[in-house]
């Protein structure tokens, strides 16, 4: 029986001995797709990792070609979840909402709505990652279809398995080809995520070797205290700020991205608990939040977290020469803003001297320039039967703080004379 043998690229038969040049430019590409990857530090992976973990959607943003599509193929084959990619800006709103299948009986049973097939194939699976590409080039009835999909995980009459993350991604309406904004509601159901290329991992990466993407190590003994310290946050920032429970942008690019309602506070607080259990960088938690309720009210809801976070006045008086003082600079300067607040509200001899200590304490490990003005504060607490302590003099070379400490006695009695 003869056999079939295939021309070689020039046109002649080819030979077993010396192979083709497909077959020698296949040998090429093997050898440039041979990379390897490596742990490295991320924050914008490890952010994506943290809000995959948590089960919550995604939506990646950035420019084209910066390496969102490889970013999630390869963070699913770290996770080992089948990767499903679906072009959202190609499909109808029918292959989202599920197409209608009269069966034997309409009026008795009703008409079906079937689900796609890579949706069948998901559910057989029992997980997976589905990745949503180009969201901001599907017209306006597609993202509506999405909906149901993001929120509730449903297509059709399809319901998806609980392994199964929704991760989507998308262009600035200025880059993408007949970009449309995303829709308040559809927007409002996404974790957002600036998507930049960091130089050196792209160099690296060209190199052979690209990051390696982790499900973040929770903490088990934690995991009480997170959700504690999360409630806690997001309910005290809302009960202090209650116009923020719900704020819908009035400019229609930011209604697009991340704004502040009771879902995406929900999500806020549930990103919190993930990040603190797992013990990531306030930078990771700054991306998240930010990402869920928007820029103004992300910033503070991570300064309360911040003031959370710092040590009692009360216990920082008490015992001045064992105080551990913040290292960041922001938090130090709101430590001993917070101890001579503390002083302010009960003035006494030794309270006031143990203020002086703890300044003392911040120029000898921080920046001379943060005890200014708590030290000018508490200078005008004095009393005109207070000495001033030996103390005070390691501070003269910052703020001449004697010579203020007894103008300011100087003036409080002037001021009190004068309201007699």
């Amino acid at each position: 029986m003869p056999t079939y043998t295939p021309f070689a690229a020039s046109g002649t038969l080819s030979d077993p001995v010396h192979p083709s040049q497909l077959d020698v430019a296949g040998e090429l590409l093997t050898l440039l797709r041979d990379v390897t990857t490596e742990p490295r530090p991320d924050t914008q992976l490890e952010a994506l990792t943290l809000s995959v973990a948590a089960d919550l959607p995604v939506l990646l943003w950035g420019e084209p070609g910066i390496g969102k599509t490889a970013a999630l193929t390869q963070l699913a084959a770290a996770l080992d979840l089948p990767l499903t990619t679906v072009i959202a800006s190609v499909h109808e709103p029918s292959d989202f909402s599920g197409l209608p299948i009269v069966g034997d009986d309409p009026a008795e049973q009703g008409v079906p709505m079937a689900p796609p097939d890579w949706a069948v194939r998901l559910v057989r699976a029992g997980r997976g990652l589905l990745f949503l590409d180009e969201l901001s080039t599907a017209p306006p009835a597609v993202q509506s279809a999405l909906l149901r999909l993001v929120l509730e995980r449903r297509i059709g009459s399809l319901q998806l398995p609980p392994g199964v993350r929704i991760v989507a991604a998308a262009n600035p309406r200025s880059s993408a080809a007949d970009g449309w904004e995303l829709s308040p509601p559809l927007a409002n159901r996404f974790v957002h995520l600036q998507w930049t290329h960091d130089h050196e991992v792209v160099v690296r990466g060209l190199g052979g070797t690209w990051p390696r993407a982790t499900l973040p190590r929770l903490d088990a003994e934690k995991l009480s205290e997170a959700v504690n310290l999360a409630r806690r946050a997001v309910c005290g920032l809302l009960t202090a700020r209650p116009a923020l429970v719900h704020r819908l942008p009035s400019n229609e690019t930011r209604r697009g991205g991340p704004w502040p309602s009771p879902r995406s506070w929900e999500m806020t607080l549930c990103l919190i608990a993930f990040a603190t259990a797992a013990g990531s960088s306030r930078e990771v938690l700054s991306l998240l939040v930010r990402g869920t309720v928007g820029d103004g009210p992300g910033l503070e809801l991570l300064a309360a977290l911040d003031r959370m976070d710092l040590p009692d006045p009360e216990v920082l008086l008490a015992d001045p020469a064992g105080a551990v003082l913040p290292e960041r600079g922001d938090r130090r300067q709101a430590v001993l803003d917070g101890v001579v607040a503390a002083v302010r509200r009960r003035p006494e001899k030794a309270r006031w001297d143990a203020a002086w200590a703890l300044l003392v304490r911040a120029v000898q490990t921080g920046a001379p320039d943060l005890v200014v003005v708590p030290a000018t504060t508490l200078a005008t607490l004095r009393q005109e039967d207070w000495d001033v302590p030996a103390s005070i003099e390691g501070l003269a070379g910052a703020v001449s703080l004697s010579r203020r400490a007894d103008h300011a006695a100087a003036r409080a009695a002037v001021a009190a004379k004068a309201g007699r």
